[in-house]
């Protein structure tokens, strides 16, 4: 079965950079579409970025777009996401998630597009 562990995140001001990776216990890492999911404080998990299996492919959230970056490493078997400029309202809790996928350029948008999850880490702006 495969398993998602998360790692990064923390504390940091607003203005600063972070970084979460995730990775897959899966000799089939390349076959997963990826996506990076945060749950904030009275809001919904909503999808921040997802990237292709093959990585060619890669979608942003309009509020992190120019400020964060999804990338993956088929080698490693770990999905990175970059988030750079962080405000306060990008603090979360944040989820990797995986799917299972023939398209090499496809990624997902929706919750229940996805099946398998990471435990998910602490992401902290202060103001």
């Amino acid at each position: 079965q495969v398993q998602l562990v998360q790692s990064g995140g923390g504390l940091v001001q607003a203005g600063g950079s972070l970084s979460v990776s995730c990775a897959a216990s899966v000799r089939t890492f390349s076959s997963y579409a990826m996506g990076w999911f945060r749950l904030a404080p009275g809001k919904e998990r909503a999808l921040v970025a997802a990237i292709s299996r093959r990585g060619s492919s890669t979608y942003y959230a309009d509020s992190v777009k120019g400020r964060f970056t999804i990338s993956r490493d088929n080698v490693k078997n770990t999905v990175y996401l970059q988030m750079n400029s962080l405000k306060f309202e990008d603090t979360a809790v944040y989820y990797c998630a995986a799917r299972n996928t023939y398209g090499p350029s496809t990624y997902y948008y929706t919750l229940s597009d996805y099946d398998i999850w990471g435990q998910g880490t602490q992401v902290t702006v202060s103001s």
